[in-house]
């Protein structure tokens, strides 16, 4: 049974899987903070859900800070899930550009740990009344396993997942579980849409004759995570769709069993 008192904040929650958490939680009766960037998006997923939207740019010191104080105003949190990410491009070491390497480094890496920073307080203070609070980072499985054109892509995820080992090194003694989601082959509408700046036929192909991944599996297995005991801390959630077994293989075609 859920607790009257959780309340999760949500980056990232104006799509994919990020709106799909929010829906999660909603589902539950928990209250939802929904933080992104476009307000359009955040104000139809509020009245869909119930979720308290909040307009913020995690690459944004000051209007990180100004969601962690509204947040501390209006109840607080116990939880936290930093999904805001994204990559760009596919281009390799050599040719790619560091303007995109540095949007990629700011969103995945700088921007979780400017959120985090931010609302460590907020969560203490939850944790203070209720005797735990939870955090999980969406990674990816390029944060774990390298692959050509994975670049600036690979290099921010695999340093959001040391982050997050630094982070639970960092609050041991202290309530707070921290957790990550590595999700491999999923499809939402703009991910890979938009690393391949808007190009829709190719953006369709890694997803050709196999079936990937949801947003809403994703969230289901994040908010699943948070219902267990909170003594329970799932460090590292490694998800696939069952056709693919690595970064490096995906089976394209019916699944069947052999023999």
């Amino acid at each position: 049974m859920e607790r009257a008192a959780d309340r999760v904040v949500v980056t990232g929650a104006s799509s994919g899987i990020g709106a799909e958490v929010v829906r999660g939680f909603a589902a539950l009766g928990w209250e939802v903070v929904a933080v992104a960037r476009r307000e359009d998006r955040l104000a139809a997923l509020a009245a869909e859900t119930g979720a308290m939207p909040i307009v913020c740019d995690v690459t944004d010191e000051e209007q990180v800070a100004a969601m962690a104080a509204r947040v501390a105003e209006t109840g607080g949190a116990t939880a936290l899930v930093n999904n805001a990410g994204g990559a760009l491009g596919t281009d390799s070491v050599e040719t790619s550009s560091n303007d995109e390497w540095r949007w990629m480094f700011e969103v995945n890496v700088i921007g979780l740990r400017t959120v985090t920073a931010a609302l460590l307080p907020v969560l203490r203070a939850g944790a203070r009344r209720t005797g735990w609070a939870s955090i999980m980072n969406v990674t990816s499985t390029a944060g774990h396993d390298a692959y050509a054109g994975g670049g600036g892509y690979n290099a921010a995820k695999f340093a959001a997942h040391a982050v997050t080992d630094v982070l639970r090194l960092e609050l041991a003694g202290e309530p707070i579980r921290v957790m990550e989601i590595a999700p491999g082959l999923v499809h939402t509408e703009e991910f890979t849409l938009k690393r391949l700046r808007g190009d829709a036929e190719a953006a369709a192909k890694p997803y050709a004759d196999v079936l990937p991944l949801t947003a809403g599996d994703v969230a289901a297995v994040i908010v699943g995570a948070f219902r267990q005991p909170p003594n329970v801390n799932q460090d590292l959630i490694v998800i696939r769709p069952v056709a693919q077994s690595s970064v490096f293989h995906v089976h394209r075609g019916p699944l069947e069993p052999r023999g």
